[in-house]
């Protein structure tokens, strides 16, 4: 997606670590035109899959994944990363955060997440996959199907598209990062 690497390239930042920081207009100030543009995309790209739903995890995931939402009409759902003292009916997966080197529960209500659904699952990135093992683990839990994943920006060099797809889902990224070696981005060509 064109407008959104060349987004990357010019705003992202570099950090030790393998960090991409998109903060200026993805994941704490956001760019609403950007986010109906890749909206869009994950329209086209996943037009075959007839989801019911579309689920995200909080927090960065939840302004792609309602504007999402909002283009096909369907419900979102958001997983907690940390269970309400109200919820009920809890499901429950252990993943661990390679940003906040920390493991953590997330947690949906079996309320919202069914065995009659077909899920969408749309985040900002893909770096380990330790999230979306979490979401593969829940849907799992919940006899739903996961029908695909979105992530905005794959961070390749760190394989979690490879551990998601031994799980036998397929997975749309609209940015790719190939290294972010020597503090520069470099970005693999996409469609």
């Amino acid at each position: 997606m064109r407008q959104l690497c060349e987004r990357i390239l010019a705003d992202g930042k570099c950090f030790p670590g393998g960090i991409l920081k998109v903060d200026s207009f993805i994941n704490h100030q956001i760019d609403p035109n950007l986010m109906k543009a890749i909206a869009v995309e994950f329209v086209r790209r996943f037009a075959d899959v007839n989801a019911n739903k579309i689920l995200t995890i909080e927090a960065s995931g939840i302004a792609p994944a309602v504007m999402l939402g909002a283009l096909l009409d369907l419900p979102v759902v958001y997983v907690k990363k940390k269970k309400p003292s109200t919820m009920k009916n809890i499901l429950a997966a252990k993943v661990f955060s390679f940003t906040k080197q920390r493991e953590y529960d997330v947690v949906v209500s079996s309320d919202f997440l069914t065995a009659n659904d077909r899920v969408l699952f749309i985040d900002d990135f893909l770096a380990y996959g330790n999230a979306a093992m979490g979401i593969i683990d829940l849907v799992r839990q919940a006899g739903a199907q996961l029908v695909g994943m979105g992530v905005i920006i794959e961070k390749a060099f760190q394989k979690g598209r490879e551990v998601i797809e031994r799980e036998g889902v397929r997975v749309e990224a609209l940015a790719i990062v190939e290294s972010l070696d020597d503090g520069k981005i470099q970005l693999r060509q996409t469609l």
